[in-house]
């Protein structure tokens, strides 16, 4: 009886010291901030907090983890962002009343650049769900535009 009493304290003990460590160890306090960032979607701050932790201890795996992830991320917002600029440009074009070959050509060019774009994201099973059907709905509308350019 005194043994399982023994063993159940000193486990407590390395938990409460565990605890402890990770709660004041500053690679560790950056990388609970990551995290919180990472999990809100700001992948900006995520990102340099998971790189300061990672700096302080590079065995910090969950620094080197958020980082990874952020970086996957910011890919995802990068193209998204940048599908809606080129959308934007599209429809200014679209707008006009007639659209001249190199508009065509123009957009031609800017499907096939976010085309090719789309092929080099590869998501996680953590990347955001919501980021990745974002990315895939102006993949497609990028992929049926430049069908209708073509013809």
């Amino acid at each position: 009886m005194n043994t399982k009493i023994l063993i159940t304290a000193f486990a407590i003990a390395l938990v409460a010291i565990m605890g402890v460590y990770f709660l004041v160890n500053p690679s560790y306090q950056q990388s609970v901030k990551a995290k919180y960032y990472f999990e809100v979607g700001e992948y900006n701050e995520a990102y340099s907090h998971a790189k300061v932790a990672f700096g302080l201890d590079l065995y910090n795996r969950m620094a080197a983890t958020i980082m990874a992830q952020s970086q996957i991320s910011l890919r995802y917002v990068r193209y998204i962002d940048m599908g809606k600029k080129y959308m934007l440009e599209i429809d200014k074009i679209a707008h006009s009343e007639k659209i001249e070959n190199s508009n065509k050509a123009k957009i031609k060019l800017i499907c096939e650049i976010m085309i090719s774009d789309y092929i080099k994201l590869a998501p996680s099973v953590i990347t955001d769900k919501d980021l990745v059907q974002e990315a895939a709905k102006y993949h497609s509308y990028f992929e049926t535009l430049l069908e209708k350019v073509t013809k």
